[in-house]
């Protein structure tokens, strides 16, 4: 940092409410033993609610453990690259963390993307294995010859379903939708078909801090999507460090499973963060305003980490008015600006507090949020952090750190930071220091130019 520089004595840390630390004590424990942790702690807790259809983290657990020995099976060891592609369903958790038990990287990835983008990504990766839904299954299959991915798996929207959806499913699913017929292929397997046939004992896998963990692909602002490096010290240290931020939030919430796993948002603040706190989770696999009012109204979630859209959409959704929104306690706000007046209109229905932050995919990826409990800049990202330093400087030079009030690039450094880029024209090295890797990029330290990361923000010292 330059002599001199407005950010050494951290002004930030006034703003912390009491009992959030500005350094965390953290466990030495990687994501797939979080899991093992909650188990043991809360053996018969609902972990997962899908359509009512509950599943408890014993349940969880030995799920993942026979997702992991069906993926050792096919020859995955530690290192290789597993792709997902799947909404909000209990499969989707589960692959996810049978993946890194066994040490294998998870490749997380949309939905929605066309089959050039979802090529890209499955080849820079390095995928040997696809996780997929049944409406996606044919796609896949003409897909695969493209690509290193050799077995298959997919699983449907019915294969979990409480009574009487999971009788009438089958009748309505295709009708709807929300099932498709899977073409024979080589190497193809259904989900719940395969599930059963593993016993819950994967190989030990010995994990630690520096190992990868995920490649999670990002758009950025140019070319085509690079796969952000992301290690379980990434992971795991970002779960710790949100919940020292939000030290009034014990054992006993419901997350609301909105914001996509396949996105890295919803992955840490939704997914990440329930496993390793105990908390049930409902799950959302269409996160529009009726499913969203639905669930909080059916399910009681006292905590929601949602994106501006899904706010602005349950406000202006009619049934909202015959909806009790009471259950929700505390709201997290990222991607996006939110509007004042739907921040004050949403806490006024819920009685919950919103908190803004800010993230970007390359920082796990959360590096700012506003206080919980105490002073708020409402509008803004918010204050770094614990552990996470920030600077703010000129964007001619990007050394000097501009004066309180100036606009500038924000450099951000913490242990969420990821450890690699891996574009196929940026690889780096994983350097610590502050030496200059790229134009956007410090080793450990990120950063991000007028905005980018899908903010539309430009920052200010103030």
């Amino acid at each position: 940092m330059t002599t001199g520089n407005p950010y050494l004595a951290k002004p930030w840390l006034t703003h912390y409410e009491a009992g959030v630390p500005e350094h965390v004590q953290y466990e030495n424990i990687c994501l797939p033993d979080c899991l093992k942790q909650s188990a043991k702690a809360f053996p018969d807790k609902m972990a997962l609610t899908f359509q009512g259809y509950q599943i408890s983290f014993g349940k969880l657990n030995e799920m993942v453990d026979r997702f992991a020995a069906c993926l050792t099976d096919f020859g995955v060891k530690k290192g290789d690259s597993v792709a997902i592609l799947l909404p909000n369903v209990i499969p989707c958790v589960v692959a996810c963390y049978a993946i890194l038990r066994i040490g294998a990287i998870t490749v997380m990835n949309n939905p929605l993307y066309s089959d050039r983008e979802l090529e890209h990504q499955f080849n820079d990766s390095g995928s040997k294995v696809l996780i997929t839904l049944d409406l996606l299954g044919n796609r896949m299959i003409d897909l695969r010859p493209k690509t290193a991915i050799k077995q298959i798996v997919y699983t449907s929207i019915g294969d979990y379903l409480p009574f009487p959806k999971n009788i009438l499913f089958p009748l309505v699913g295709k009708k709807k939708g929300l099932a498709a017929d899977v073409k024979p292929a080589d190497n193809l397997y259904k989900w719940k078909m395969i599930l059963n046939q593993f016993e819950p004992n994967p190989p030990q896998v010995d994990l630690t801090f520096e190992d990868v963990a995920m490649y999670q692909y990002t758009g950025g602002t140019t070319g085509v999507s690079k796969g952000v490096m992301l290690t379980h010290g990434n992971l795991s240290k970002q779960v710790q460090h949100v919940t020292a931020w939000f030290p009034k939030f014990g054992s006993d919430e419901i997350m609301l499973g909105a914001l996509p796993f396949f996105h890295v948002f919803g992955l840490s603040t939704a997914m990440n963060l329930a496993i390793f706190k105990g908390w049930g989770n409902i799950l959302i696999p269409k996160p529009q305003p009726p499913q969203l009012l639905e669930a909080i109204s059916k399910f009681k979630p006292t905590f929601a980490p949602l994106v501006p859209t899904m706010y602005i959409g349950m406000l202006e959704d009619p049934n909202i008015e015959k909806t009790d929104l009471t259950s929700i306690k505390g709201c997290f706000s990222g991607s996006a600006p939110l509007p004042l007046e739907v921040i004050s209109e949403f806490e006024k229905r819920t009685g919950a507090v919103i908190v803004e932050g800010f993230g970007m995919t390359e920082s796990c990826p959360v590096t700012h949020i506003n206080p919980f409990d105490g002073k708020r800049k409402v509008g803004s990202v918010g204050i770094p952090i614990s552990d996470t330093e920030c600077r703010i400087v000129d964007l001619s030079d990007g050394v000097t750190d501009v004066p309180v009030g100036e606009t500038g690039e924000l450099l951000v450094k913490g242990p969420q930071v990821m450890k690699v880029h891996r574009g196929p024209q940026e690889r780096y090295d994983h350097l610590r220091g502050l030496q200059r890797l790229s134009p956007g990029y410090r080793g450990g330290v990120l950063r991000t130019s007028k905005g980018d990361g899908g903010h539309g923000h430009r920052y200010s010292s103030s």
